[in-house]
């Protein structure tokens, strides 16, 4: 397969939200249609029954939210998906500011009770400067929560972007029967069904089917009708140029704990996300397609396995091939360094690399010799722009 080939699959992420939002339930989700697990672990109430996959530090299991980002690689519908489960809470949010440098597009989780909190505000404000595209999961919607119509205009108004729904929630809270795809206009029925897939949906051509008062009721299928319209009057059409170029943001509707809704999210993202583009730096933008190897530090991490006193630092691939056990370039140190045991992640699990493409994101083992922001080369001499100044000569774990 060619270079181009390899980053044309290639999608890389995060997901961002305010705490509590179920941004770390819907990365379990995404794991669980990707097969990479077999059983979702539920986080509710800031208790973890089961331990969610993302969540393997000891003070996450213990206090139940994310305080680390997460890298998780897995695989749907032909692509390699990496996932980068980012800290909520803002005890921690450097780590996310530091994460969504190493991003090529973000999913944000919105609680439909709660709205578009303060926290989110301030990650919206990182996405905008870097210009990175946006799709957002309201979720929560078998609780009784906010009017969808009042939910998508406070996201204009709060997070100054322009959104445009790709899926419409059918009732909410106790009323709550699903969801309509306005994207490939199939009509899902609510069901719980937490640690397992979706089941089937009905495809409608044309929302004047009888057979939608036959699955809905009269009363819902008569109020979808009149949404769709609405909503196809009042917003622009989605376009997927637009969304890329952080302009418009597609929104959808669901329960990340109840696993509905999810798939709507993942299959829309798998065909509009971009795959990684070019990088800015102190040499000008760095080509994915350049069969140079550049790649970025945008975390590192202290004990990692509990049972070793290891330290990782992650790197972003952002051009060429990387290749375990050859020698690449240190450009702040300027020497040579070399990785024997380089490897992605499922959260806490590791597992070897032969080779990485753009977009992908290794753990490389650290004695000491990186800082976040370092950038590695097969030569050239240049520095990855994008982490923020104060975190530069930080070398320490988060």
């Amino acid at each position: 397969m060619s270079l181009q080939d390899e980053i044309e699959k290639r999608r890389t992420f995060a997901i961002i939200s305010h705490p509590d939002a179920g941004k770390t339930t819907l990365t379990e989700k995404f794991l669980l249609y990707g097969g990479a697990i077999q059983t979702a672990g539920a986080v509710k109430s800031n208790k973890i029954r089961k331990g969610a996959t993302s969540d393997f530090m000891d003070i996450e299991r213990q206090r139940g939210i994310s305080v680390s980002t997460s890298v998780m690689t897995f695989h749907y519908a032909g692509k390699s998906i990496n996932l980068l489960d980012t800290p909520g809470h803002r005890d921690f949010a450097e780590d996310t500011y530091r994460t969504l440098t190493a991003v090529d597009s973000v999913v944000l989780v919105i609680d439909c009770v709660k709205g578009v909190e303060a926290q989110t505000e301030r990650l919206m404000e990182v996405c905008r400067m870097r210009n990175t595209p946006v799709i957002v999961f309201i979720n929560k919607m078998d609780l009784e929560g906010r009017d969808a119509y009042d939910l998508l205009d406070e996201l204009e108004e709060k997070l100054s972007i322009k959104v445009r729904p790709l899926s419409w929630p059918i009732g909410i809270g106790a009323t709550f029967k699903g969801v309509y795809d306005l994207y490939d206009r199939d009509l899902k029925l609510f069901e719980s069904v937490k640690t397992k897939v979706e089941g089937a949906s009905l495809h409608f051509d044309d929302l004047a089917d009888p057979r939608l008062d036959a699955q809905i009721g009269e009363d819902a299928a008569m109020t979808l009708r009149h949404d769709v319209e609405l909503i196809d009057g009042v917003y622009d059409g989605f376009s997927m140029e637009d969304y890329r170029a952080a302009l418009i943001a597609p929104v959808f509707f669901g329960s990340a704990f109840n696993n509905f809704g999810v798939k709507e999210v993942l299959d829309a993202f798998v065909r509009i996300a971009p795959p990684p583009g070019p990088r800015p730096s102190d040499s000008g933008p760095v080509d994915p397609a350049n069969t140079r190897f550049t790649g970025f530090v945008f975390k590192i991490h202290a004990n990692l396995d509990p049972n070793h006193r290891d330290r990782i630092a992650f790197l972003r691939v952002c051009s060429g091939r990387f290749q375990r056990n050859t020698y690449y370039h240190h450009v702040r140190l300027n020497k040579q360094v070399r990785f024997a045991n380089p490897t992605n992640f499922l959260a806490a699990a590791k597992t070897l690399v032969e080779e990485a493409y753009p977009g992908d994101v290794i753990g490389l083992f650290d004695t000491g010799n990186f800082k976040i922001g370092d950038t590695l080369t097969d030569g050239a001499n240049l520095n990855f722009g994008g982490i923020p100044p104060s975190l530069r000569n930080f070398s320490g774990s988060w």
